[in-house]
């Protein structure tokens, strides 16, 4: 009898470990990724800010490639841009406002996209250096490994509204007059912004040309992953340089 229950005791040890061990296999392959699965214990900056905010009834000012220093930009000229020392000889010349051929200046086919504009945020201080804060306020810091020149927001790409009407361009100065407002440019906030017109972002030529903008105006703008930016003039030249 002692051995028979002895063999009982041993039997019932050894199928609750074969439960155990079962259980614990089925709930692994269940909760096991696919191919090409991403896993993530928490969702991903980028997705807890999609769709990205939309700024509305913001006002609009038009600035240039190559522009002079004058009063209206606060005698900044525009030949380098925040990211770009040479922006005017990348570019291929001055974005000339009022001699156009389309979307291009009459004068010569740009190297780079004409559909650009700015915003008052710059990723890099004063020194050259990248501000700390921009690993926590830029969505989509987290999809690359940045150079250290590599800017995280150059050639980023924005929607601007106005009228029904909505043209595509790319991030290629920090303005105006402003490079961190982060609140505004990655938040909910109004532009700072308080001179001159109180613009909340600066558009070229060819934005202002496709939207029918004269002189200061109001549009809405939409952060946009370049996968979403459809077939248009924004797309017949690219802007891909990053970094002086």
């Amino acid at each position: 009898m002692k051995y028979l229950r002895f063999g009982l005791a041993v039997f019932a040890i050894i199928a609750t470990v074969g439960v155990i061990i079962f259980l614990f296999k089925n709930y692994a392959g269940n909760n096991q990724a696919a191919p090409g699965d991403k896993i993530s214990s928490s969702p991903s900056k980028e997705q807890l800010a999609s769709p990205f905010p939309v700024h509305k009834d913001i006002i609009v000012s038009f600035f240039w490639v190559g522009e002079g220093a004058s009063r209206a930009n606060d005698f900044i000229a525009n030949s380098a841009s925040a990211w770009d020392e040479k922006w005017a000889e990348h570019f291929g010349g001055t974005d000339d406002p009022d001699n156009r051929n389309g979307s291009w200046p009459a004068d010569f086919k740009p190297k780079e996209n004409p559909f650009y504009f700015a915003l008052p945020y710059n990723d890099f201080d004063s020194q050259g250096d990248r501000k700390p804060q921009a690993y926590d306020l830029v969505y989509w810091e987290g999809e690359k490994v940045w150079g250290e020149k590599e800017s995280m927001c150059k050639n980023r790409w924005i929607k601007i509204s106005k009228n029904g009407l909505n043209v595509y361009a790319q991030w290629e100065d920090a303005g105006p007059f402003g490079e961190d407002d982060w609140k505004y440019v990655f938040g909910n906030n109004r532009p700072q912004n308080t001179q001159k017109s109180e613009a909340g972002l600066d558009v070229s030529p060819a934005v202002r040309d496709f939207l029918g903008i004269s002189g200061i105006d109001v549009v809405d703008w939409q952060f946009v992953n370049e996968n979403e930016v459809p077939n248009g003039p924004w797309k017949e030249i690219v802007t891909t340089r990053n970094g002086n």
